[in-house]
């Protein structure tokens, strides 16, 4: 079986280095400013990884999201790892607004309202810059 996240097709990568990613996650529309953290090697768990890595790991995400804070000044972030549909390790930094879609379910629980987030067009390009700049 392949992996989705190790053949990394179409995705609009914010910043990469040799060990992770960062993808602006277009396919959430609802969700603007929405954010994965990618590790680039195959790996499932946390702690398949070695100390210094998961904390170069999480510190790229507490980069992602100060930078999606500075950007957006969201009511609050969500922070997730799953992996249960694709068992590859990546953190989702989502944005979260009082009007959202979802709040206060999570954005893949049952929908409370109507969508009422709209994304700058400039967005994306706005948090690659903010993401460079604390880089």
């Amino acid at each position: 079986m392949t992996c989705p996240l190790c053949e990394a097709v179409g995705e609009e990568v914010l910043w990469q280095d040799d060990f992770c990613r960062v993808i602006y996650v277009t396919d959430t529309p609802d969700y603007p400013g929405f954010c994965r953290v990618t590790l680039n090697q195959h790996v499932k768990e946390m702690t398949d990884l070695a100390p210094v890595e998961r904390s170069r790991l999480m510190m790229m995400v507490m980069k992602v999201e100060q930078a999606v804070r500075d950007v957006m000044q969201p009511d609050k972030i969500n922070l997730a790892s799953l992996g249960n549909v694709v068992p590859h390790l990546h953190w989702h930094v989502i944005p979260r607004f009082v009007n959202d879609r979802h709040f206060p379910n999570p954005i893949w629980g049952e929908a409370k309202r109507e969508n009422t987030i709209s994304a700058n067009p400039s967005l994306q390009e706005t948090l690659k810059q903010a993401l460079v700049s604390l880089l």
